[in-house]
């Protein structure tokens, strides 16, 4: 178990201009946009302009703060998302655009490599002690607007976009929220190649 503060993470410019890149972690370490496996990172963008996401690598995007986002995948109709509707996961069968709107925006981006890996996101409310067992290869714990007390063998303090990095198997966790918010629970399953 180890937790990754988020005074730690690289800042980078958002590649369209407006805003920021925050890389939370790449897997493996050092790993390109052409080679990696999995990717998480947050984007605080500070002006509309529009993403892409590629085909072969299966995407979940989740809005954190901001009005919320225009969607346009594959032709269906645009669709806004927002905080009470992410995570949204995108097709990773064919290129996918979106638009931001409503000024600053805080996103949260997990990108899987199709057929290497597989991805599950979930939200969940801070009210009351929150019970997490590590079942996947890696889980990552992302506690968002308000830090949580973790108690394991001794008490750990997760503070506001600190991220809890836990290996398969491990030990449940009691985490006990400082105050109302939101928890990220990202599991990545790591897939059998192809024969």
């Amino acid at each position: 178990m180890r937790i990754l503060r988020a005074a730690g993470y690289r800042v980078m410019p958002w590649k369209n201009g407006g805003g920021t890149t925050t890389e939370i972690a790449v897997s493996p370490d050092g790993a390109g946009l052409d080679d990696f496996d999995w990717r998480i990172s947050m984007a605080c963008v500070e002006s509309s302009g529009p993403f892409s996401s590629f085909a072969g690598i299966d995407r979940t995007l989740s809005v954190l703060e901001g009005d919320g986002v225009v969607l346009d995948i594959a032709g269906q109709p645009p669709a806004r998302l927002t905080k009470a509707s992410s995570p949204l996961a995108f097709p990773g069968d064919v290129p996918t655009g979106a638009t931001l709107i409503g000024g600053p925006i805080t996103d949260l981006n997990v990108m899987t490599r199709r057929g290497r890996m597989a991805h599950e996101v979930g939200r969940r409310p801070l009210s009351g002690e929150i019970r997490i067992a590590p079942r996947a290869d890696t889980t990552l714990i992302l506690a968002v607007d308000a830090g949580v007390t973790l108690f394991t063998h001794d008490a750990s303090e997760l503070g506001p976009l600190d991220t809890l990095v836990l290996d398969r198997d491990g030990p449940e966790l009691r985490l006990q929220p400082k105050g109302p918010g939101q928890l990220f629970v990202i599991e990545l399953h790591r897939l059998a190649a192809n024969r």
